[in-house]
């Protein structure tokens, strides 16, 4: 629209004409929006509020009286308030090339006023401060022309030909060089370890290598061997097999053998030995049962003549009581029983005589060694004579 301007993002626009700006400013200020501007009667221009650059070189003494060479680089820009657009509207509106010269200027002056309190090392060394110092120091003035300092950079200090930095730096230099000779002598060693551990990784590779091989070679010499013995083995192994086929069929053989002569002549002689034990057996059974018949008709004989002897016995006992003075108490009842009691004594004398005469035949004494011992104790019986001549029969 004819009249009607608009100032870019990183401008300001003045207005002039007409009414007073604020605070009494000859011109109006326009920011971030558009303006209608009646021509002819009002007058435009446009400041910018972009960064800008200046350059200090300057040479500085310090408080030493060491001449150093500076050089710094400073930022800024018109501070973004009505204010500070308006003092450096002012200032610079007509020629905006001379803010970088004239904060060039005011840099520089503060510049050599802080180094000449400062000795070389605080300014290699702390080159922040420095910086810090000069932008607290240069920020008032900055503002009374309405421009703000984004940074200061000092780029490079030099003391020209006095050597007193290199002077500084030598032992720096010297402790860096010798890190670095040791760094580098490490770094030899390393790189010689890390040669001689290849040279035994390839040499253990190459053992390795020769021990597989003698391996391989081996156990194709083993297989080559195994086949050439595989005939011969065979053969071996296969006569062998006939040898023990033939050792067992001889062990069958003689086990055959030796049950052929088992049947042949043990079993045989032994059934004849059998024969022979049966048959004396039965002899000695036949003459023991000859020797008990002959032993039971002795005693069938002896018996019988004792038998007939018995009366004999009883007549000699009786005899022996006729001389004697004998006492009839109870009449014929007492001579019944003297009687009775002569026979009773005969009959035991008999069962005594037999008693001795079987149990001699026990002891292998013969029955007419018997009959004589009993013949004798019947003698003797009949010579014993009464005790007193009295008999008291109850």
């Amino acid at each position: 629209m004819f009249g009607y301007r608009v100032p870019a993002p990183d401008e300001a626009m003045l207005i002039s004409g007409g009414r007073r700006g604020l605070g009494g400013a000859p011109f109006r200020v326009v920011t971030g929006h558009g303006k209608f501007v009646l021509p002819v009667f009002r007058k435009v221009r446009f400041l910018t509020l972009s960064m800008c650059e200046s350059e200090v070189t300057e040479t500085c003494v310090t408080r030493q009286g060491i001449a150093l060479h500076v050089r710094a680089v400073i930022a800024f820009k018109v501070g973004n308030d009505h204010e500070s657009i308006i003092n450096a509207g002012q200032r610079f509106l007509s020629d905006q090339e001379q803010m970088s010269v004239l904060t060039g200027r005011i840099f520089a002056g503060h510049l050599r006023a802080i180094i000449g309190s400062m000795t070389v090392e605080e300014i290699v060394t702390e080159r922040q401060k420095l910086a810090a110092e000069v932008l607290d120091t240069s920020k008032t003035e900055m503002a009374k022309i309405g421009l703000t300092v984004d940074s200061l950079q000092i780029q490079s200090i030099d003391d020209g030909d006095t050597g007193y930095i290199d002077a500084m730096s030598a032992p720096h230099k010297a402790a860096i060089q010798r890190q670095a000779q040791i760094a580098q002598a490490q770094a030899t060693q390393a790189a010689a370890q890390a040669e001689q551990a290849a040279a035994r990784a390839q040499a253990e590779y190459a053992r390795q290598t020769a021990i597989v091989k003698a391996e391989f070679s081996a156990e194709v010499d083993r297989a080559q061997a195994k086949a050439a013995q595989a005939g011969p083995l065979a053969l071996a192994d296969a006569q062998q097999e006939v040898l023990a086929a033939q050792t067992e069929l001889a062990q069958r053989q003689a086990e055959l053998r030796q049950q052929q002569l088992v049947a042949e002549i043990v079993k045989p002689a032994e059934a004849e030995a059998e024969r022979v034990r049966i048959l004396a057996a039965a002899e000695a059974q036949r003459m023991k049962i000859q020797a008990e018949a002959a032993a039971s008709y002795d005693r069938v004989a002896l018996d019988r003549m004792l038998i007939d002897q018995l009366p004999q016995i009883v007549k000699e006992a009786a005899g022996g009581l006729a001389g004697a003075n004998v006492n009839v108490l109870n009449g014929a009842d007492g001579l019944g029983e003297i009687a009775a009691g002569l026979v009773s004594q005969g009959l035991t004398i008999l069962d005594s005589v037999r008693q001795n005469l079987n149990g001699q035949e026990s002891d292998g004494r013969g029955p007419e060694k018997n009959e004589d011992n009993a013949l004798l104790r019947l003698a003797a019986g009949k010579e014993q004579k009464p005790n007193d001549g009295r008999v008291d029969l109850d």
